[in-house]
């Protein structure tokens, strides 16, 4: 409230200025999480040498003093883990045999162990689709009828070593059901495309995310799968560790700046503890064609995180092998599109962005675009001042030439 006043930070009689602040933050932060501007990244698909070819790709991003490693796999259902160290030398150990038993335990590991400062995960569990033919609420959840949720870890995916792009430190995963007795996926699929960075940057697609090399993108596209319902809209289940009894805090930051996503003021965050730490970052948008334009803009709507206590998941064995039997997860649940408006009938495709990082998440400054407008408009009352100040001096002083009459 603006007559009641909290404690007042000091030293001396100044309080510290925001920029202090952040560097006592960072300078606080263990290595491995106080960012980095470039890294070295590289690209691999591990290779199992006892069998048939998985899907196991491994982003190692190394800087002066610190590693990432982000490992996807679609052994299962679609996981990623992201592991942060304090040395620029730690490497991810495999063992295959205990990785693809049933008992996955212990099967990947960064070494050396002590380095590690920071590690979670991410599990791409089901594909919703609801019915919005009756649903008139835009906001209504869920949005419309649903029906049979498909499972990701019942998918068939293409060998990554296929699509693996050392240029644009990118590989994509695409997948389709295993049992598709509809034939909905005959002529479609699920796409997973990751793209690691050596430095900061954005896209030049929508909605052109601001990343850093502390960051790991993550496009998400649904294409030429066909609905079973004439107006259907699509959801994402996402699930990813606790933190002890309790989920990771879901934050939204909005902004007057949509000069990179336009018509969208909102940016959403997960977040594993307090900063700095892990992060999923992304705006509340997704797309229904492939130009990403304004005008096929979907909205992207969250649920809050919840416990998976009530009903089983399907297991990640990457998950299980790093973080051994871990049985606190929780879910977050994503829908795109709503009744009205444009989606994902109009041509079929859906495509929705994340990042996945450490450290302190991107944060959008205000474009020149935005800050000529604010120049202009609070530099325009003071020129008017300034204007009609010399016209009252010029005045005065015209007025002063004239002599009196006798």
């Amino acid at each position: 409230m603006c007559g009641s006043e909290g404690p007042r930070w000091g030293w001396g009689h100044r309080a510290p200025g925001p920029t202090l602040l952040l560097s006592v933050l960072v300078s606080a932060a263990p290595l491995g999480l106080q960012g980095e501007e470039t890294r070295q990244v590289s690209l691999e698909v591990i290779p199992n040498r006892l069998g048939p070819p998985q899907n196991l790709l491994h982003i190692r991003a190394v800087g002066t003093s610190s590693t990432l490693h982000y490992v996807w796999g679609s052994t299962g259902p679609p996981a990623a883990l992201l592991v942060a160290t304090s040395t620029p030398h730690s490497t991810l150990a495999v063992n295959w045999s205990l990785l693809l038993s049933p008992e996955p335990d212990g099967g990947l590991t960064v070494l050396p162990t002590d380095s590690v400062r920071f590690s979670s995960a991410l599990v791409f569990t089901r594909l919703f689709e609801f019915d919005s033919t009756n649903t008139s609420e835009v906001s209504a959840k869920p949005p419309g009828k649903p029906y049979a949720p498909y499972s990701l870890a019942e998918f068939s995916w293409n060998n990554i070593s296929d699509s693996l792009d050392p240029a644009t430190l990118s590989a994509t995963f695409r997948g389709h059901p295993i049992h598709d007795p509809t034939g909905a996926f005959a002529n479609g699929s699920l796409a997973f495309r990751v793209q690691a960075f050596p430095s900061s940057g954005r896209p030049a697609q929508a909605p052109r995310l601001l990343h850093s090399a502390d960051t790991c993108q993550l496009e998400v596209a649904l294409l030429g799968a066909r609905p079973r319902g004439n107006r259907s809209v699509f959801g994402l289940e996402v699930v990813t560790l606790g933190q002890g009894p309790d989920c990771p805090s879901v934050q939204e930051q909005r902004s007057i700046d949509d000069e990179y996503a336009p018509a969208v003021f909102q940016l959403d965050q997960l977040l594993w503890g307090s900063l700095p730490s892990g992060f999923v970052q992304w705006r509340p948008v997704a797309f229904s064609q492939r130009q990403r334009g304004r005008d096929s803009a979907l909205p992207c709507h969250a649920s809050t995180l919840h416990p998976t206590l009530e009903y089983p998941l399907p297991q990640s064995p990457i998950v299980r092998a790093f973080f051994g039997s871990q049985t606190n997860f929780c879910a977050l649940n994503l829908t795109f599109g709503a009744s009205t408006g444009p989606g994902y009938w109009d041509e079929h495709y859906l495509s929705w962005s994340m990042l996945l990082g450490v450290g302190t998440p991107p944060v959008d400054s205000l474009s020149p675009l935005i800050l000529g407008i604010m120049a202009v408009a609070l530099g325009a009352p003071g020129l008017m001042l300034l204007a009609g100040g010399i016209f009252l001096l010029l005045g005065q002083k015209q007025c002063s030439e004239y002599q009196p009459i006798n």
